[in-house]
């Protein structure tokens, strides 16, 4: 047996998220772990570095499997491919350790959200980005965005009632940006709580169009309490770019 690390890239649209459910729900590890079992001829348990929810893409999802199949690993990655649908890319397999696990193993995650900041938005990008017609000021959104970094406690920015043992989590980057219509915020940490960034980012655009001050991003974290924080943004801006380990 050994331990295969594979590289996904997907478009969230057409699932119900990451993560295996129930049946008649359809999921990208349902649908990663059906081809799989195609390719190599035996069915597989795959992990996933995280759970991405429900409308939420990845250019760089990592998942791993163990298989005894005779097919080089270098080549599985374009075998698994071809039985899979075309809004699911594997664009990478390697062989690791044993012990490589796709979420212990861990060391940072970059999420990116795209905000399309105009009203004539370009039919191709749609799905991949939130049209937000209200003017935003990107150098005040980073200027809020600035203090999320480092280690806090993210209560105000994930729901009430989620069962975690701690809700601390530690950010190495907030960058918000602009670059003509798109605003792009791009988020690193070592982990993140369930819509923590999609909470970050409608925290951050009432910001930029001057419905809060940057400074009470001090209040919210201090309240520990989700209604203190801005609205959520919708899924189909959010994308799991890249996994470091």
């Amino acid at each position: 047996m050994r331990n295969v690390k594979l590289t996904i890239s997907y478009y969230g649209g057409g699932y119900h998220g990451w993560q295996r459910q129930k049946k008649g729900i359809t999921t990208v590890q349902q649908v990663l772990e059906e081809a799989v079992e195609r390719a190599l001829g035996h069915s597989v348990n795959i992990r996933g570095s995280g759970r991405t929810d429900t409308g939420v893409h990845a250019a760089g999802q990592v998942a791993n499997f163990f298989t005894d199949s005779p097919i080089p690993t270098e080549k599985m990655y374009r075998i698994i491919t071809r039985h899979l649908p075309a809004d699911i890319r594997v664009i990478r397999s390697e062989d690791v350790s044993d012990d490589f696990d796709p979420i212990i193993s861990s060391r940072s995650k970059l999420y990116r959200y795209t905000v399309f900041n105009n009203y004539e938005i370009p039919i191709q990008v749609r799905p991949f980005c939130y049209q937000y017609y209200h003017t935003s000021d990107a150098p005040t959104m980073q200027t809020a965005a600035a203090m999320l970094v480092g280690e806090h406690d993210f209560a105000s920015f994930t729901p009430t009632g989620q069962k975690r043992q701690s809700t601390v989590r530690t950010l190495y980057r907030c960058q918000v940006w602009r670059k003509y219509h798109y605003i792009y915020f791009d988020l690193e940490g070592s982990g993140f709580l369930y819509h923590m960034v999609r909470n970050i980012v409608g925290t951050l655009l009432d910001i930029g169009r001057g419905h809060r001050s940057p400074d009470c991003i001090h209040e919210i974290l201090s309240a520990k309490d989700r209604d203190a924080a801005g609205p959520m943004a919708p899924a189909n801006g959010l994308c799991l770019q890249w996994v470091k380990y």
